[in-house]
């Protein structure tokens, strides 16, 4: 099933980033440039990145400076994250183009690409709640709590598992099609941010 193919490459960016557990180190992509397991692990690698980011920006001794920087950093992989599940979104369609879709066919509420970005960030919770859950230094309540998490984040993946591989076989079949439609993200762009392209007095 996709969805479980997915998570493993999550999986495997998620644990060869915490080699070094530092936003600044070197990315390294293992799989070949034109493969949907590249998309899938850079994908999640720029999860994990912005993870750690926002583990950062919530320092309440952070410098302001400093904070500022990590909020232009954490922007730009927004907008990396998005671009991301276009690409791969992009692989979707051109894997799909060729099916016949059925007259009753019917749209999903969200593209496959956009369900594995929900996958990919599970991925991350359940990675971190399983070291809360068996953190030595946390008292025995800790991680009681933190193992009840980890339960209902486990169901979680099973379901959206379920609802992603579920989803591809309905494109597969004709029974759904897909339609997708670029974010648009306005704030990044100087000619649609007011605040970017007004002059300034």
């Amino acid at each position: 099933m996709f969805s479980s193919f997915a998570f493993a490459i999550f999986e495997k960016s998620i644990v060869q980033y915490h080699v070094l557990d530092t936003v600044d180190q070197p990315f390294s992509n293992p799989y070949d440039s034109d493969s949907v397991e590249h998309l899938l692990y850079r994908k999640n690698w720029i999860d994990t990145v912005q993870w750690h980011y926002e583990d950062i920006i919530r320092d309440p001794h952070i410098d302001p400076e400093g904070a500022l920087e990590l909020k232009r950093k954490i922007d730009a992989s927004n907008q990396d994250r998005t671009d991301m599940v276009e690409y791969i979104d992009s692989y979707f369609l051109d894997r799909y183009k060729t099916v016949s879709v059925l007259p009753n066919a019917t749209i999903n509420s969200e593209s496959p690409a956009w369900a594995l970005d929900r996958l990919s960030i599970l991925a991350l919770k359940i990675y971190h709640m399983q070291e809360e859950a068996t953190r030595s230094s946390a008292s025995s309540e800790h991680r009681q709590q933190c193992q009840a998490k980890l339960d209902v984040l486990l169901e979680q993946k099973k379901d959206l598992s379920m609802a992603i591989d579920q989803l591809l076989t309905d494109i597969e079949t004709g029974n759904k099609y897909m339609k997708v439609y670029k974010q648009m993200k306005m704030y990044n762009d100087t000619e649609l941010n007011p605040v970017l392209y007004q002059p300034k007095s």
